[in-house]
């Protein structure tokens, strides 16, 4: 029996060599990466407009001297770094930052495991706590500033009419060097912690009920499940906060400017607002790209730190 021509022609049809594929694959990665930057490109053209070109300008800048209206002038090398540092200014400022950030971290994400701990039970009207736990979100900083401004004001402020109820000295919030910077953190650990909240109980949320039945049965109690079921299946949230929080908490600069203008005698004086300072009221436009230049390796070394020591403690699975 005679077999058609068109079957013939169809298994005689040859096969694609290896160098083929790995063509015809090379051409679909191509592909699929022109069509990935054509989605992405709106968002790239914005970051490197308003992100890198100014990073990399910054960076030019530290090591130029200026003229009065910020241009570069002439190359100076480290000199820039080396007057910074000799400052002392600086070195106050670092320190403020830094007991800052240990104020508010630490703070914030306590204070937010506790108040989502509490939405997430099984209560009536929960709901209703749950947005009255979250609302700062909707804050702005700037007005939070001035909501705290009536709070702390020395002489008819709120905080230290609860004081004299109680019987307890006054407290010069904003005035005193030695509780500016812990008044200051008050405000911030208050504005960020809608947020904290928001992201702890949608993680408490995650966690599996039948984790908690099968503690119950054997035996454990609120304490127990917290430190080893709780703590450990929200714990990329909370590595998670303490990255994204000591990096807002280096950055701050609104409730320092509306409160205390980096004062007094220096006590809230952190970095950013000695760079401000340096800019805007110095006209020391180098001494400023500099500082910045210093802050930016302070938030990379503390972001690589964290990586490499909290992210040990995460529990993934």
């Amino acid at each position: 029996m005679s077999i058609p021509q068109s079957v013939t022609s169809t298994s005689r049809a040859p096969t694609r060599t290896a160098e083929q594929i790995a063509a015809s694959r090379r051409a679909r990665a191509i592909k699929n990466f022109v069509t990935a930057m054509l989605f992405l490109s709106p968002s790239l053209i914005i970051f490197i407009v308003f992100v890198f070109i100014p990073l990399l300008k910054t960076i030019q800048l530290s090591f130029y001297l200026t003229d009065p209206i910020g241009r570069m002038a002439a190359f100076n090398g480290l000199d820039n770094y080396q007057r910074v540092f000799s400052r002392n200014d600086l070195m106050n400022s670092l320190q403020v930052s830094f007991l800052f950030t240990l104020y508010v971290v630490p703070s914030t994400i306590i204070l937010a495991l506790f108040l989502a701990i509490l939405a997430n039970a099984r209560l009536r009207m929960i709901s209703a706590f749950r947005i009255v736990f979250s609302s700062t979100i909707a804050v702005s900083a700037a007005a939070a500033a001035l909501i705290f401004a009536f709070f702390f004001n020395p002489a008819n402020g709120v905080f230290n009419y609860l004081l004299d109820l109680a019987g307890l000295p006054r407290v010069q919030w904003l005035v005193s060097d030695s509780t500016a910077l812990i008044s200051i953190s008050m405000v911030t650990v208050w504005l960020q912690l809608g947020f904290c909240v928001v992201l702890i109980l949608a993680a408490l949320q995650g966690i599996s009920q039948e984790l908690y039945e099968s503690a119950t049965i054997d035996g454990a109690g609120f304490w127990a499940s917290l430190r080893h079921i709780t703590l450990p299946m929200i714990s990329p949230t909370i590595f998670f906060l303490i990255v994204v929080q000591s990096l807002n908490a280096l950055q701050t600069f609104t409730q320092i400017d509306v409160l205390t203008k980096g004062g007094p005698v220096g006590s809230t004086n952190v970095l950013v607002y000695l760079i401000f300072q340096s800019f805007y009221f110095n006209n020391q436009y180098g001494i400023a790209a500099t500082v910045s230049v210093v802050l930016l390796l302070i938030m990379l070394a503390l972001t690589v730190i964290q990586f490499g020591v909290l992210e040990r403690r995460v529990f993934y699975s």
